[in-house]
């Protein structure tokens, strides 16, 4: 079974490598075939055909698809219009699980985003900042799945007067505080939880905000002593305007990552003590309730909270651009 699965993988890399050398020759071939004016206007086109149709089957049909199964019943086989909709959005679960995710998506790139420029700044340009850096990424190579069940046991909660199993329960109550039912209590769960997710993502902030750094000149900030403007003055006036581009791409991009969290919760507490997100409720009208539109309108739900973030990166992209020039 394995090396059959080897030989399929094989024959795979094969056809796609085959068929990009194939693809490049023809289109190569049919732009010098023919006239000057008339192949300034076809190349574009022919070196885009294959990511535009990449990007279709894999992203712009299952999106449809996934729109048009929201708006059929349970098994498919009924079309009930925006019923799921209406059906969804008038369950306490589903304002939760949207109030939920309005959390996540204010404080993850917030606490992700401060806490990653601060150790970029209190970093840059000294001995010791890359290995400070290198720690801190070292999360982002560990699996979700894992982090959740590293930080469950760190949350783990034991009742009062028994010994403290969890590292953080363990330090508060040394501290004269009861032991916290982190993933139990509904004022602290889910901030609990987005901790989890911020201690994954500031090492990849640090590091983004790190390389804007490297770009800011050091004479700006010669100047600025020269003129007597203190550390705060010179991060407020030279290097967050400078480096703002990237705090909103920063922002942006960690405010996906949290509309998409599922695998943090997922382990950590299934969507239970009122956790669930979009993603978690998702999954559970898929696979535990066997409701495909349900399923399809929270997917769509998920998709349409996306789009606004990701239409104002681009937006703010192409004006930096033109700004740039």
């Amino acid at each position: 079974m394995i090396l059959e699965r080897f030989s399929m993988l094989g024959i795979a890399v094969v056809a796609v490598g085959a068929s990009t050398v194939l693809y490049t020759n023809v289109a190569a071939r049919t732009v010098r075939a023919l006239p000057t004016g008339l192949a300034r206007r076809v190349r574009p086109a022919l070196w885009i055909a294959p990511a535009a149709l990449v990007v279709s089957v894999v992203l712009i049909y299952p999106a449809g698809a996934t729109v048009v199964l929201s708006m059929f019943d349970a098994d498919g086989g009924g079309f009930v219009g925006l019923r799921n909709y209406t059906d969804l959005l008038s369950k306490p679960s589903t304002l939760v699980a949207l109030r939920n995710s309005l959390m996540w998506v204010i404080g993850l790139p917030l606490l992700g985003a401060v806490l990653g420029l601060i150790v970029a700044v209190l970093t840059d340009r000294v001995r010791y900042g890359p290995w400070v850096k290198a720690a801190l990424f070292v999360p982002i190579a560990v699996s979700a799945v894992a982090t959740a069940v590293i930080w469950r046991f760190f949350y783990e909660y034991k009742p009062a007067g028994t010994a403290q199993t969890g590292t953080l329960n363990e330090l508060v109550t040394r501290l004269g505080v009861g032991p916290v039912p982190w993933l139990i209590d509904g004022w602290v769960n889910n901030p609990a939880l987005i901790a989890t997710a911020v201690w994954t993502q500031t090492g990849l902030c640090a590091v983004i905000f790190a390389a804007a750094l490297r770009g800011v000149s050091v004479d700006l900030y010669e100047a600025a002593s020269l003129d007597g403007a203190s550390p705060w003055h010179q991060f407020r006036h030279i290097t967050l305007p400078l480096i703002w581009p990237t705090v909103v791409v920063v922002l942006t991009t960690m405010a996906v990552i949290a509309l998409k969290a599922f695998d943090v919760i997922y382990v950590m507490t299934n969507g239970s003590y009122d956790t669930d997100v979009l993603a978690t409720l998702m999954y559970k009208e898929l696979f535990s309730a066997r409701d495909d539109g349900r399923s399809g309108a929270l997917a769509t739900l998920l998709m349409l909270s996306v789009a606004p973030i990701v239409w104002f990166n681009v937006r703010h992209y192409r004006s930096s651009l033109r700004g740039m020039r």
